[in-house]
């Protein structure tokens, strides 16, 4: 299913594991910064002709959780919104506009604080009564190549069982709700989960993935932007059944709060924690960023089908003060994971 602002679709051959190949349909799930690096890659990749981000919606903080509160059963826009920005179109109309969008009023008044482009979500939220809709309707605005989808059509509240926070009791765990608690908790997130309970899946999110030939999980806030997708059963169930390329890009630092003093094969056992029955295709990481290699490849085995590989790539951008993906660098790291990608067949069922 494509957008008004996706590019058109040129089928190509499923599971050949060329990184030549033209018509590659990627879909990228996350949210925040992470999932803009991502489709900033696969922006730079013309093989991938067809581009859908699936944007987590648990977001209760700063102007998306203003809005969650005070326009009760609306979306979070933020991460959408950045996601839209990440996939404008280049030109001189699509950055003005993605300019605009990305403006946060000043001074102290009502709107202080807020992005445009998070008022106009909401306000065509409200308008149309779809989030999808309203979502392809900014696609138009921005010349957006690609689509841009909420992993479920109604917001959702996390909750995580945290350790550490008792200094005489460390191992006690606590009940904290929210991902702005969740992700600036001081002690240690054992385990999340969303409400509510069983959340449903945005149907256009789950065509996707299974219509896909690349599905890219990370990078981003690991409990609060990754590990959500696996929480909505229909949009695990699809990861589980596509016959894409599934593929777990790792951060390159622990990020203070959740995931403090991780290292990268804790990352992965995380995930295979909060979804047993995933299995990828591979597993990449910028090569500075993991101190004993043998052990990533221990974690990501019982992770993998056959001929699932991990791979070490320079793909930091040269920034001492955050770390970050630089986007270049990431689509050609991608396009040595699908080059080195064993033949799949079609239909092939975890």
């Amino acid at each position: 299913m494509t957008g008004p602002g996706t590019a058109a679709r040129v089928p190509g051959p499923r599971g050949n594991g060329a990184a030549a190949a033209t018509g590659l349909r990627a879909v990228a799930l996350g949210g925040g910064h992470g999932l803009s690096a991502t489709l900033a890659a696969l922006r730079r990749m013309p093989e991938v002709t067809d581009v859908t981000a699936v944007v987590t919606v648990a977001d209760d903080g700063g102007s998306s959780g203003r809005i969650r509160r005070e326009l009760g059963g609306l979306l979070p826009p933020g991460d959408l919104r950045m996601a839209l920005v990440a996939l404008a179109a280049e030109d001189d109309g699509g950055r003005r506009w993605a300019e605009l969008v990305q403006h946060r009023f000043g001074g102290t008044g009502a709107l202080a604080g807020h992005a445009v482009g998070n008022l106009l979500l909401a306000g065509l939220m409200e308008t149309l009564g779809d989030p999808v809709e309203a979502l392809d309707e900014v696609c138009r605005l921005l010349g957006v190549r690609g689509r841009v989808l909420p992993m479920s059509r109604v917001p959702l509240d996390m909750e995580a069982e945290v350790s550490g926070l008792d200094e005489t009791d460390p191992g006690r765990t606590h009940r904290i709700r929210g991902q702005v608690a969740v992700a600036s908790t001081p002690g240690r997130v054992e385990r999340v989960w969303l409400h509510p309970d069983r959340p449903p899946a945005c149907e256009q999110a789950v065509d996707a993935v299974r219509a896909a030939d690349l599905v890219l999980l990370g990078p981003g806030s690991w409990f609060t932007s990754v590990l959500p997708h696996l929480l909505v059963p229909a949009l695990r169930e699809a990861l589980h059944e596509t016959a894409a390329r599934r593929v777990v890009v790792l951060n390159l630092a622990p990020e203070p709060g959740e995931t403090a003093d991780f290292s990268p094969e804790q990352h992965l056992a995380v995930l295979a924690a909060h979804a047993p029955e995933l299995r990828v295709d591979a597993v990449l990481a910028d090569a500075a960023a993991v101190a004993v290699p043998h052990r990533l490849r221990r974690a990501a085995r019982a992770m993998m089908g056959p001929g699932g590989r991990v791979h070490l790539a320079p793909v930091a951008a040269e920034d001492p003060l955050v770390p970050r993906h630089e986007p270049a660098a990431l689509a050609a790291a991608l396009r040595e994971v699908l080059a080195a990608s064993a033949p799949m067949p079609a239909g092939r069922r975890a």
